[in-house]
């Protein structure tokens, strides 16, 4: 068997696998259907549950292609995508609509999967980013929790001082 049969192989053997085809659904539901923009619109909860979407793509990246800089840009695209919807008066929902982080997450999981260089390379290059740009999206979505917390218990004392 030559290398590239291997290659071949190997490439129907990961887009056979199960969350590999989950992940497919998942991207359509989500981004083309968009169900990640409609689950938004339940402040707090629909960003939250929209975040478990990418339970499979992080879970394909890490454990079956075995990439960490992949996990990283998948996480980071995530929780970039969570940011961004967190933002208020239905501008975040509009926004979900078009950043579309499950068809980025494909692509690049896609590309990986196909060998492809380009995607392989870019990836790899932007791993200590990803790292940085991770740990400033984790503190940025907690500072947008805490502000949406406190202008809903602002809003909250102000309708019922009206009462």
């Amino acid at each position: 068997m030559n290398k590239d049969e291997k290659r071949e192989l190997q490439r129907k053997r990961l887009m056979d696998n199960k969350v590999y085809q989950a992940m497919g659904g998942l991207t359509r539901y989500m981004d083309r259907y968009y169900l990640d923009a409609l689950m938004g619109l339940v402040p707090g909860w629909g960003d939250a549950i929209a975040l478990l979407s990418v339970v499979p793509f992080v879970y394909f990246s890490l454990r079956v292609i075995r990439s960490i800089p992949l996990t990283l840009a998948v996480l980071n695209n995530a929780l970039r995508d969570v940011l961004l919807g967190m933002i208020p008066f239905f501008v975040g929902d509009i926004i979900d609509i078009f950043h579309r982080a499950n068809t980025k997450n494909m692509a690049m999981i896609q590309g990986f999967v196909d060998g492809d260089e380009h995607v392989i390379r870019q990836v790899n290059q932007r791993a200590m980013q990803s790292v940085v740009v991770l740990v400033v999206l984790v503190l940025l979505i907690a500072l947008m929790a805490w502000a949406l917390v406190s202008f809903g218990g602002y809003l909250y004392s102000q309708v019922a001082s009206l009462f």
